[in-house]
């Protein structure tokens, strides 16, 4: 009956994922069309002025003309190709379950160099626009960039996983950098959500609320997906765990330490703080007790690797808050930045930048495992007592 129901959800996941991707690809493709020529379409103007209202979008977007105009075909650029990578996507993920290897590999280059391609035209508007002229602040230049680097690396590594014939890591990897895609199509569904459950904000506001989980949600939702995808009992010569429980709790203990003092600092920014708060703990809250639970139903089950990769993401989450706060005091002394805004780039970059940590974690995991295991070959294999006399 559990596997019944497994398998439904994974395809509901599945459908839903498509279809926000196949959605959202022509709005991605035509967003920026009305900045070079006036009247051009733009679908998801059009849906967003009826979901909120005209006036919402128009203020949002008058402020953009400037910082846009000076990288407007790399953004453009960058917008298509964004479009195309929404379609890909979904194709990556089809043929992967359908086992079509040859479709999937060509897919692959294909998706890759794509990627490569659009985070060009987006680090080409990131170098033109200064922090505090990005829609949302600098707290969200920030965010932009670390997505970027975190897609362009998660690629890499992808191809570099593939090319060392480590599937599952080479699986894991491309999750994790269409995850970080997805943040672009959530954050448009969140334009439209938000006024609804928080009116009166303006859609930079909005993105301000959006940043503080997008990159928990995502990461959070990658990891499920490899976990899904992965039914091992283990890899190849992987044994023990490199999570005792002294470190999970030395990791929870850091962790509430740092939560407890990012919640007290942002309660002194009036109402505004307490939203961003809400915002950022109502997913970590979510993604801690699912990966808590999985981890000890996954030990009580005796599935040793599901149990050892939700500990790493458990550990890499409870040391996210930490990274936050040291992040926001440094972007607070050397990005010259008030405490507010630091601390609210610090806990936008966390969760994501940690769920990357805890992959290659995986990754390093999964490599030293097989090199053990080749190390055990090679020393149960006959040799020769000794060398043969030399002739002569």
């Amino acid at each position: 009956m559990n596997r019944p129901r497994r398998a439904t959800w994974r395809r509901a996941a599945t459908i839903a994922v498509v279809v926000v991707c196949v959605g959202y690809a022509p709005i991605a493709m035509t967003e920026l069309w009305p900045y070079a020529h006036q009247g051009a379409p733009a679908f998801g103007e059009w849906l967003l002025g009826r979901a909120v209202s005209p006036r919402y979008v128009a203020d949002a977007l008058a402020t953009r003309i400037g910082p846009y105009g000076r990288s407007l075909a790399a953004m453009i650029f960058h917008s298509v190709l964004g479009g195309v990578l929404m379609l890909l996507g979904p194709a990556q993920l089809i043929s992967a379950i359908r086992r079509r290897r040859r479709l999937h590999r060509v897919l692959g280059v294909v998706f890759a160099l794509t990627v490569y391609a659009s985070m060009a035209g987006a680090a080409i508007y990131l170098a033109r626009t200064a922090p505090r002229e990005a829609f949302s602040g600098p707290a969200f230049w920030i965010v932009l960039a670390t997505i970027l680097v975190g897609t362009v690396m998660s690629v890499t590594f992808g191809i570099l996983a593939a090319i060392g014939n480590f599937p599952d890591l080479h699986q894991r990897w491309m999750l994790l950098c269409y995850a970080y895609l997805m943040t672009a199509p959530l954050l448009r569904l969140e334009w439209g959500a938000l006024p609804t459950f928080l009116p009166g904000l303006s859609m930079a506001d909005v993105n301000r609320v959006a940043i503080m989980h997008l990159g928990a949600v995502v990461a959070f939702g990658a990891l499920v997906a490899s976990r899904a995808m992965d039914k091992r009992d283990a890899p190849p010569g992987v044994r023990g765990t490199w999570v005792p429980t002294p470190v999970l709790v030395a990791a929870h203990v850091a962790g509430a330490s740092a939560l407890g003092w990012l919640v007290k600092s942002a309660m002194g920014w009036g109402s505004g703080g307490s939203r961003l708060m809400a915002a950022y703990l109502v997913p970590f809250a979510a993604a801690y007790a699912t990966m808590f639970v999985c981890q000890r139903r996954a030990g009580r089950d005796g599935r040793s690797w599901a149990r050892e990769e939700w500990r790493l993401h458990l550990v890499a989450l409870c040391l996210a808050p930490p990274f936050s706060a040291v992040a926001g005091l440094l972007f607070e002394h050397y990005a010259d930045l008030d405490r507010p805004t630091a601390l609210a780039a610090g806990i936008a970059i966390g969760c994501g930048m940690l769920a990357f940590a805890a992959t290659a974690v995986v990754s390093v995991r999964v490599m030293v495992g097989r090199e053990v295991l080749k190390r055990e070959r090679l020393a149960a294999a006959p040799r020769p007592d000794r060398d043969p006399a030399p002739v002569g």
